[in-house]
């Protein structure tokens, strides 16, 4: 197989209790499917971490964006949160984000994702990550989490499969990019 970095956040910050205030659209429209301030904060954020070659190291410029279809879920809203949080980096990089899985398609989106080479991003819904996607990456080193706090935005997954090996080292990272955000590693 060929070497590829994978790197796993979750979408930015949205409505709810701990940041209060409207979730609403790059346009400005109100929504509560997509990021409230601090979210959009966040996603530029995430720009400058993966979108610069100052940062080096742990983190490095994705060769692809992977985010999550809005509006995929059957009975649920739209959520645009995982788009809305790659949008600006995918724009920096001049990236096309793949958006072509949707929440619910775990299964055929993590064999994809390991057939390519590279580095890529996935943006996705926590509850999500924790249990659909992270059981279908074969790690051979490190421990990946098993629950994810509701109130944690602020980690990067990463996963490292040398060329020609078949299973990844795995690495929590905790950038701490905003005020207040943790190096505590996720539950589990």
């Amino acid at each position: 197989m060929d070497a590829l970095t994978l790197f796993i956040i979750r979408h930015a910050e949205k409505p709810g209790e701990e940041w209060p205030g409207p979730g609403f659209t790059a346009d400005g429209v109100a929504d509560t499917e997509s990021l409230v301030l601090r979210g959009w904060e966040r996603a530029g954020a995430w720009t400058a971490l993966f979108g610069t070659d100052l940062t080096g190291g742990d983190y490095a410029k994705p060769d692809a964006i992977y985010a999550a279809t809005p509006g995929t879920q059957a009975n649920q809203p739209p959520s645009s949160r995982p788009a809305e949080t790659i949008s600006a980096l995918a724009a920096r990089l001049k990236l096309t984000p793949n958006e072509s899985f949707g929440k619910g398609s775990e299964a055929q989106l993590v064999p994809a994702l390991l057939k390519l080479s590279g580095v890529v991003l996935l943006c996705w819904e926590h509850k999500a990550i924790i249990s659909d996607i992270l059981p279908l990456i074969p790690v051979n080193k490190g421990k990946p989490p098993t629950k994810w706090e509701g109130s944690r935005f602020d980690v990067v997954l990463r996963f490292d499969r040398a060329k020609g090996d078949d299973k990844f080292a795995f690495k929590e990272l905790f950038p701490k990019l905003l005020s207040g955000d943790s190096d505590k590693p996720l539950g589990g």
